[in-house]
């Protein structure tokens, strides 16, 4: 009898203490979407150099370069492909290794990436540093990666080429960089992704030529007319007129073409400006 109700006193303890225990700890337990990694975090790619580190157990800390194949050698576990996966699921591949082979019964697993080598882009052309420039984020965009070769020199053109591969198949788009940064201009700075090239081509150039105070190459500014182009040379000296004002263009055939343009005619590249002499 005592030990029936010894028995029955310890069960309802029991069950009082799991009710009031039960809301706090289902309101510590976080949300499933809290674990799940980041759309636009970094992949490891081939050549990057990493460095392992799993909590309170630092025989297993490792720096090491990830193949060409995408796969390193962890202690415990041997060969792993770590290439093409983020951060947070390479730290879970590990993570899960450990556990399943009773290696490490909670293993918290810590990768920071060293040097970026499997993941770059380049930049040629017309920039300030050309050359070939790591992807060290997911998202990162065209402005940023010519923002890191210091931007277009003062030769550079406001159209810009990105070329590379997207799905398998070959990408192509010609950017104007000024519509960049107007209204909806974040939607047109693309994303960049591994093995993409910048080409940032020459300025497009006039020239003038004749009685003007400076003759010469100059840059083509957009949408610029006849008068600004001879505003650029100086404008006409004493011997310039007006009236003898010819521009030679090339046509699609090949052939220069002589116009009299108007002052407010714009230009286009490779246009030549020729100003006579006057004979009075």
């Amino acid at each position: 009898m005592k030990h029936t109700l010894k028995s029955a006193l310890l069960a309802a303890a029991t069950a009082a203490a799991f009710c009031s225990i039960s809301p706090l700890t289902q309101a510590q337990t976080p949300p499933a979407a809290s674990t799940a990694p980041a759309t636009n975090e970094y992949k490891i790619g081939s050549g990057d150099v990493v460095r392992i580190s799993v909590y309170q157990n630092p025989d297993l800390t490792l720096e090491t370069r990830i193949t060409e194949a995408g796969i390193i050698t962890y202690p415990l576990l041997g060969t792993i492909r770590l290439g093409g996966l983020g951060v947070t699921a390479a730290e879970k591949l590990i993570g899960d290794g450990l556990r399943t082979g009773n290696f490490v019964k909670q293993p918290q697993v810590t990768i920071v990436v060293l040097q970026v080598r499997g993941n770059q882009a380049s930049v040629l052309g017309q920039v300030n540093r050309p050359g070939r420039f790591p992807i060290e984020v997911a998202d990162m965009r065209l402005t940023d990666l010519l923002a890191t070769a210091g931007g277009t020199s003062v030769n550079g053109s406001d159209l810009v080429v990105l070329s590379g591969t997207r799905n398998g198949s070959p990408y192509r788009i010609e950017v104007d960089l000024p519509t960049l940064f107007g209204p909806g201009g974040r939607d047109k700075d693309v994303i960049v992704q591994n093995g993409d090239t910048i080409w940032v081509n020459r300025q497009p150039l006039i020239f003038i030529y004749g009685e003007v105070q400076r003759p010469g190459a100059s840059r083509l500014e957009r949408d610029m007319t006849v008068m600004q182009a001879l505003a650029t040379g100086g404008g006409l000296n004493l011997r310039g007129t007006e009236k003898g004002i010819r521009v030679h263009r090339k046509g699609t055939d090949g052939k220069v073409q002589v116009l009299q343009p108007k002052m407010d005619d714009t230009l286009l590249e490779g246009d030549v400006v020729f100003v006579k002499e006057s004979l009075f």
